[in-house]
């Protein structure tokens, strides 16, 4: 009994948190937003407390020059600038400093906030000498509005529908959810029809979010900045922890393997393109996402190709051998070379 009251009551904290966080309609949009216009690859945003070095960082990766001052809130909008790597541009967003309680609106926290959904990657910029302090109160920032930081979305089947009331069925067995605490869940949401399939044990947390269905699922990286002031030992601790990654700033540590790190976690791949009888182009390369298919390809070169298409030659480690004749579903690696020859 004890745990369906408690599911109830995340069900309905869960549904006032987010009529508290929904700003008032009468409240005109005052003062100017923060959202920059999307451009280059892939987005990347810097979320930290004031002071902990995102505008010097910004300014060593970027050529953007960042304010950088030794007081708070130096920078105050969100500033973009460019990393280029691997052929690949990268958009980096320097957004001003989160305090506690920017879930509510403090100090322009929901501006924050928002362009931060908009983003591929979160890199967590923290102050390597406050230990993990900084990391749980933003993590608790960020879990308030929906953002759900290097956890894959709930494998969970849910379809509100007209009638004929709730099925539900689970492909593994429940050990956290019974239907009878899905059924209250939902009705506290006032759904009284729907299809749910858990494909997974998952928390009362987990369906909830699938509910509600405004969550966005993204990869954080922790990077922890000023490890020179502090001793070997705790660097050797924050860097083995989980998605971390520890630099400095000032003395231009371990840019170059962060800068690694942040590739693999936006998952882009360069494709080559090669013209019949000509060595191909690797100039200018295509910049896809991981797991993108020849279709994907023909799509970024030209809208209509897709249509002409009647076959691609492949060279790389996607193929079996080189180069291999492929249809439109066939999935591209990195730095594959491809050849699309039309109907």
């Amino acid at each position: 009994a004890t745990e369906y009251h408690l599911g109830l009551l995340k069900a309905k904290l869960a549904k006032y948190r987010a009529q508290l966080l929904e700003p008032s309609k009468s409240a005109a949009s005052k003062g100017e937003g923060f959202d920059v216009m999307k451009s280059g690859d892939a987005r990347v945003a810097l979320i930290g407390f004031p002071s902990v070095g995102k505008s010097t960082f910004l300014s060593l990766m970027t050529s953007t020059a960042s304010e950088a001052a030794s007081y708070e809130f130096t920078t105050l909008t969100c500033i973009p600038g460019v990393i280029e790597h691997k052929g690949a541009n990268i958009q980096l967003l320097d957004l001003p400093g989160i305090i506690e309680g920017a879930a509510q609106g403090k100090g322009r926290g929901r501006q924050v906030i928002a362009v931060a959904r908009t983003a591929d990657v979160v890199i967590m910029m923290l102050d390597a000498t406050k230990g993990d302090v900084q990391r749980n109160l933003l993590e608790k920032e960020l879990e308030s509005v929906g953002i759900r930081l290097n956890k894959p979305k709930p494998n969970i089947y849910f379809k509100p529908k007209k009638g004929g009331g709730i099925s539900f069925n689970s492909t593994v067995s429940l050990t956290q959810c019974s239907e009878k605490l899905v059924q209250l869940i939902l009705h506290e949401y006032k759904i009284f029809n729907a299809e749910i399939l858990f494909r997974e044990d998952a928390t009362p947390d987990e369906f909830i979010d699938v509910v509600v269905g405004n969550r966005v699922h993204m990869p954080c990286l922790y990077v922890y900045n000023k490890i020179d002031q502090i001793s070997l030992e705790e660097v050797d601790r924050l860097a083995r922890q989980l998605h971390s990654v520890v630099i400095s700033c000032e003395m231009k540590l371990n840019l170059d393997y962060l800068l690694e790190m942040l590739w693999e976690y936006l998952a882009l791949i360069c494709i080559y393109t090669k013209k019949r009888g000509e060595r191909p182009d690797f100039s200018g390369a295509i910049i896809m996402r991981r797991s993108a298919s020849v279709e994907h390809v023909c799509h970024r070169i030209h809208r209509t190709l897709a249509s002409q298409f009647k076959y691609a030659l492949v060279w790389g480690t996607s193929t079996k051998y080189s180069p291999q004749r492929v249809g439109l579903t066939h999935i591209m690696e990195h730095e594959d070379v491809i050849q699309i020859v039309k109907k």
